[in-house]
């Protein structure tokens, strides 16, 4: 009798707990590993980072200036004509590439330090040949790149004076291009002023007939 009374008792009390737990849903276990991320737990997304304003995207570089330049070293050089330079260079180094100065020379009044530009024309003055620019552009002999020459400077009775005249002047005169015009100044800058008219015909490309028809346009 107590077995049974003591089997009835158990049975009404799990019966109890049973209607109770699925009142209530029954019981819920959560892991801590298996949470829900809270808000402020949630990574912003990834931003690609740039750099400053004007910087070549990535993968591209600039572009680089030219790696040497090409400059015409004329006058009193010894070895007058085009020289090829690393970009950048001075201008003492485009004399020096042109065998230097002659003794006639005086590149102590260029600015030797001066950096030269691709296509410039290096004229180095002759020592005690007057100054081919005009006095208030600054004077002090041909700046590097530089036409010589200016107003037209003539001798006594309204000719071309060739001890002064620019390749550009002499080239007005009949039968002289601009070749043969610098010709004769780099035949002056080399071995100095002329002494007469008549030592026009030293220079390569004048002959008698030339040297005729220039006598009565020309002077010292």
């Amino acid at each position: 009798m107590r077995a049974a009374v003591l089997v009835g008792v158990l049975a009404a009390v799990l019966g109890g707990c049973f209607w109770w737990q699925a009142g209530t849903g029954g019981a819920q276990v959560v892991a801590l590993s298996e949470a829900a991320p809270t808000a402020g737990e949630v990574s912003a997304p990834a931003t690609a980072t740039l750099g400053p304003p004007g910087d070549a995207p990535p993968g591209e570089e600039a572009s680089p200036g030219p790696a040497s330049i090409t400059v015409h070293v004329a006058g009193a050089v010894s070895r007058p004509g085009v020289v090829h330079l690393p970009a950048g260079s001075r201008l003492h180094e485009a004399i020096a590439a042109a065998g230097g100065a002659t003794e006639i020379g005086d590149p102590d009044r260029l600015n030797l330090a001066a950096v030269l530009e691709d296509g410039q024309k290096v004229q180095v003055p002759v020592r005690g040949e007057p100054d081919q620019t005009d006095a208030a552009a600054g004077g002090g002999g041909t700046a590097p790149g530089s036409a010589t020459g200016g107003t037209a400077q003539l001798s006594g009775g309204g000719k071309v004076n060739i001890n002064t005249a620019s390749a550009e002047e002499l080239g007005t005169l009949p039968r002289v291009g601009p070749v043969l015009a610098q010709r004769i100044v780099d035949w002056r800058q080399q071995h100095g002023r002329f002494k007469t008219v008549q030592e026009l015909d030293a220079v390569d490309g004048i002959g008698p007939k030339l040297l005729a028809a220039l006598l009565p346009l020309v002077g010292i």
